[in-house]
């Protein structure tokens, strides 16, 4: 089987964007129909026919790259180029422990192209006396990407400053109302590797995938907005409202590596997933 959400992890085409460097490093890509928006700051970036650069004059540290990346950043989001402001500080770097190279808001991120990092926990409820179940989250209506769709449990970004396992304690009560000692029972899955086009940008994305068994009496409680609603679902119901794409593609991922390892689903039904564990071969 041929499920969509694993083509669509890796729906990209570099031909379409420009390398996106700065200090030297490719850190992105930027489509080619937004680059001319950046020629209105030719003292931020170098526009070349190959690549756009940040100007090596902001080499000094992060912080000034940050700043000047700022200005822009603002400015496109007034014009409306740059949507779903969260206020949220992500730091620009290509591996989780790496030194930041700068730190822009949050929604700019796809914008630019750079690499960012989640968590997505599979909350499972396992029963002596029947299959096991998965709770699942529909994602609000206000939520500024995928609103609306089915999502995992919990799932969130890792702003800067925060390590893997603060942000599931974070995110496990925000999204859930999962208290820290429960949160601290999450079991580690595999990493997932998404880089796809999307309306506002690209995804270059490593998705932590985490298991968090949760008792079979807690029901998940959301405390800040962004969940409509929580379902508790049969595995044969999740597997369907991934094939049909209810799910989001991260959460449907996240899900299927939890599948696939507890031996839930065949291999077969998943084909092709295992190059998602990997980095993509495009030079980063």
């Amino acid at each position: 089987m041929s499920l969509p959400c694993i083509a669509r992890a890796r729906r990209f085409e570099p031909g379409a964007h420009r390398p996106f460097f700065m200090a030297s490093e490719q850190v992105g890509w930027i489509r080619e129909q937004d680059v001319p928006l950046l020629a209105a700051w030719p003292d931020v970036f170098e526009i070349g026919a190959a690549a756009v650069k940040l100007s090596a004059r902001f080499d000094e540290n992060a912080d000034r790259r940050s700043a000047a990346l700022a200005a822009v950043i603002g400015a496109l989001a007034a014009q409306g180029r740059i949507v779903g402001w969260r206020d949220e500080t992500y730091a620009v770097r290509n591996a989780f422990d790496g030194a930041p190279l700068a730190y822009i808001e949050r929604a700019a991120s796809r914008f630019f192209g750079t690499m960012t990092y989640a968590v997505h926990l599979n909350g499972i409820v396992k029963y002596a006396d029947r299959a096991p179940q998965l709770w699942i989250a529909r994602r609000s209506e206000t939520k500024a990407t995928d609103l609306g769709m089915l999502d995992n449990v919990v799932a969130g970004g890792i702003a800067w400053g925060l390590s893997i396992k603060e942000t599931i304690v974070k995110e496990c009560w925000e999204e859930a109302g999962i208290e820290a000692t429960l949160a601290a029972r999450a079991e580690p899955g595999r990493t997932v590797h998404v880089l796809q086009s999307l309306p506002e940008g690209t995804q270059a994305e490593q998705v932590f995938v985490y298991d968090l068994p949760l008792p079979d009496d807690f029901a998940p409680r959301n405390q800040d907005g962004e969940v409509g609603e929580h379902r508790l679902a049969r595995i044969d119901e999740v597997a369907r409202w991934i094939e049909d794409g209810e799910m989001t593609v991260d959460a449907s991922l996240a899900t299927l590596d939890c599948m696939l390892r507890h031996r839930w689903i065949d291999e077969e039904a998943a084909a092709g997933i295992d190059t998602l564990f990997v980095a993509p071969l495009i030079e980063r």
